[in-house]
């Protein structure tokens, strides 16, 4: 199939264009969130071919995988024609929780496909038909080696995003632990965190993120309000033990065995501490983490969903 999907989220695409089809990725001059082309910082295959909306207009399309609202407009304009559509919802319900309508709601003219089951349950769609495919993440590779008695974060815009992202918990778990954070825009939190041992480590490309996650003890999920962080997933397939508060999808990702899932700030402190000082049991539980990722959000499997929802919809 020749399928038009737009580069949003990058961890995300990267698994999606991993797949047996051709991807067309909208590309514009200024290369600005409706024309991103290929990504950077993401090894992404020779499949996933940059087109710019002229070249669309005399492409044969199959699909239009849509990610935010303004794409169905986008495409029927560049292509000239509807096709079949299939709309990933990445996020959950901002608002009036849980009576959050979602702009795909009550539409017969797309599937709604959630990444997550909690996004899936609290989003009010209607009566669109909806579907749920569980992230799926392209193996890093067992490199945990917890050399560094640090706690790790991947938090991107981690001040804007404040309490969403439990930025602000920050300072009481690093009473226990330095902590890295990496993300985008996280360079801000020098100016706010003050004499608080939270470092913070910029964006590097994913190889590389992947390397630094890894030499440290423990991965930390602070996040209140989100889908579920493919870093998450990420560092569980790297062997890492995890810290993580009890909230949206991810005490599905973690289970008991994997890691310390908690809404208790003061026993998630706790379970850092031992983990600092205790590297055969970081390591243990973290074996248990990849065995753990690498069942449930397998490449394959992914794919595999893909594949068959993209041929329900096309016919």
């Amino acid at each position: 199939m020749r399928i038009l999907a737009w580069h949003v989220h990058g961890s995300w695409m990267t698994s999606f264009v991993q797949g047996r089809h051709t991807y067309l990725i909208p590309v514009l001059p200024d290369r600005g969130p409706d024309g991103r082309g290929r990504a950077d910082t993401y090894d992404w295959p020779d499949n996933a071919v940059e087109v710019t909306p002229s070249e669309l207009g005399s492409s044969d399309v199959d699909v239009v995988v849509l990610q935010r609202p303004h794409e169905m407009r986008l495409a029927q304009r560049w292509l000239g024609r509807k096709l079949p559509a299939i709309y990933v919802e990445h996020n959950t319900p901002k608002g009036d929780v849980p009576n959050t309508r979602h702009p795909m709601a009550d539409r017969d003219d797309v599937v709604l496909t959630h990444v997550t089951h909690f996004n899936e349950l609290f989003w009010d769609s209607g009566g669109t038909r909806r579907t749920v495919i569980e992230h799926g993440v392209v193996d890093p590779g067992a490199r945990y080696t917890g050399e560094l008695a640090r706690a790790v974060a991947v938090i991107n815009e981690p001040i804007r995003r404040w309490r969403v992202t439990g930025t602000d918990l920050l300072p009481q778990f690093a009473r226990v632990t330095p902590i890295d954070v990496f993300g985008m825009q996280t360079m801000a939190l020098r100016e706010v965190m003050g004499n608080a041992p939270i470092a913070s480590q910029g964006d590097p490309g994913q190889a590389k993120l992947h390397d630094e996650m890894a030499r440290r003890r423990v991965y930390l999920h602070p996040f209140r309000w989100t889908s579920l962080g493919l870093s998450l997933i990420e560092a569980m397939m790297l062997g890492m033990p995890v810290v993580a508060l009890a909230t949206t999808e991810a005490i599905e990702a973690v289970p008991a065995e994997a890691g310390f899932l908690s809404t208790r700030v003061d026993f998630l402190s706790e379970a850092l501490s031992w983990l600092l000082g205790d590297l055969n049991a970081a390591s243990a539980l973290g074996a248990r983490a990849r065995v753990a990722a690498l069942s449930r959000y397998s490449l394959a499997r992914f794919i595999d969903d893909w594949d068959q929802l993209l041929k329900e919809v096309c016919g």
